[in-house]
């Protein structure tokens, strides 16, 4: 004898407009354009709706509309916490106009911007944002609305970039060293777009006050390993150094672990600089100092600016930097004796 329990049918679209007694092309034109339905027929299936506690089907909409209300992100690697205020800028704005977003991950390798581009393509994605080494591999020929999000390499002039002012933000790193009394810095970079614009800003300002920092790096990545790495190097070759700058926060957790093998502390013996104000920076056990750089306010406003160009307004290419805010915390002090 069977003790299996039956499926409960789920309520399909001719259930709602039985019960509000109306066409089931009406119940479609409230889920799709509710503007468009007077409010006594729209009010009487949003309540049938809600009774019977359905659920309209996604694939259903988009055959309906011909959008699938998806747009792609693609990433370059999901270690870097950048990402995670960068996607929750870009939700907050989406999500109130029906938008999901759908995640790619182009790990370092030739042509995976663009086979990640091709996928996300292959699914009809709305509208694209890159946010991934090189930017170029995912504008050309993608027929869909695309925005680039932060500073990346190779993009084109007739791209819309949104990003935060790196250099500003090298800048602000620079001078706040400077104020503590630091004269022997060191800089670990890596080989995005990103990484380029922060150490010609943190350079830059340096050297105006004939400052000439180390920079270690440049040609590599940017993840904790790195920032190992090159903070080892910069410790066993230039043992006199008193600050280090790490392109993003990340790296600096890897200096970290550098200047704790060698029997020194932060920032009694050398100060710590990350990039990007991220979770890490801001948690009680590390209290790093670091550029913020807005990247949930980036988000937003690619949001809107990929909403726009879905829409077919913003006939120019757009440029915008969101000027970021130095917070110091407790891993930066004045220079040991």
């Amino acid at each position: 004898m069977s003790t299996s329990t039956p499926q409960v049918r789920r309520p399909t679209i001719y259930d709602v407009a039985k019960l509000a007694g109306v066409s089931p092309s009406l119940v479609s034109l409230v889920l799709q354009n509710p503007g468009k339905v007077s409010d006594k027929r729209r009010q009487a299936v949003l309540a049938a709706i809600a009774d019977l506690g359905y659920r309209p089907s996604r694939a259903a909409t988009t055959l309906a509309s011909s959008r699938t209300k998806s747009i792609g992100l693609v990433i370059d690697d999901y270690r870097n916490l950048w990402f995670v205020d960068l996607l929750r800028g870009l939700e907050t704005v989406l999500a109130e106009h029906g938008y999901q977003v759908t995640l790619a991950d182009s790990r370092p390798g030739e042509n995976r911007t663009k086979e990640a581009v091709e996928g996300l393509l292959a699914m009809h994605v709305d509208g694209l944002v890159i946010a991934a080494e090189p930017g170029a591999m995912g504008l050309r020929g993608t027929d869909v609305p695309t925005v680039v999000a932060g500073w990346r390499n190779g993009v084109p002039d007739e791209a819309d970039l949104i990003t935060n002012d790196d250099d500003a933000g090298g800048a602000m790193a620079a001078e706040h060293l400077l104020q503590l009394g630091h004269t022997r810095i060191g800089h670990l970079s890596g080989s995005g777009g990103a990484a380029a614009h922060r150490k010609a800003g943190f350079q830059g300002l340096l050297r105006q006050s004939r400052v000439e920092p180390v920079i270690v790096g440049e040609a590599g990545d940017t993840a904790e390993e790195d920032g190992y790495a090159s903070a080892c190097w910069l410790l066993d070759h230039h043992p006199e150094t008193t600050a280090i700058f790490a392109a993003n926060d990340t790296m600096a957790l890897g200096a970290f672990g550098a200047i704790k093998a060698r029997g020194l502390a932060v920032p009694a013996n050398l100060s710590v600089i990350g990039y990007d104000n991220s979770a890490l920076a801001k948690s009680r056990f590390l209290e790093l100092t670091s550029v913020d750089n807005r990247s949930d306010v980036v988000g937003a406003d690619v949001a809107r600016a990929l909403l726009d160009r879905i829409r077919g307004g913003a006939p120019e290419t757009l440029r915008r930097l969101i000027e970021p805010v130095l917070v110091v915390r407790g891993t930066t002090a004045t220079p040991r004796s």
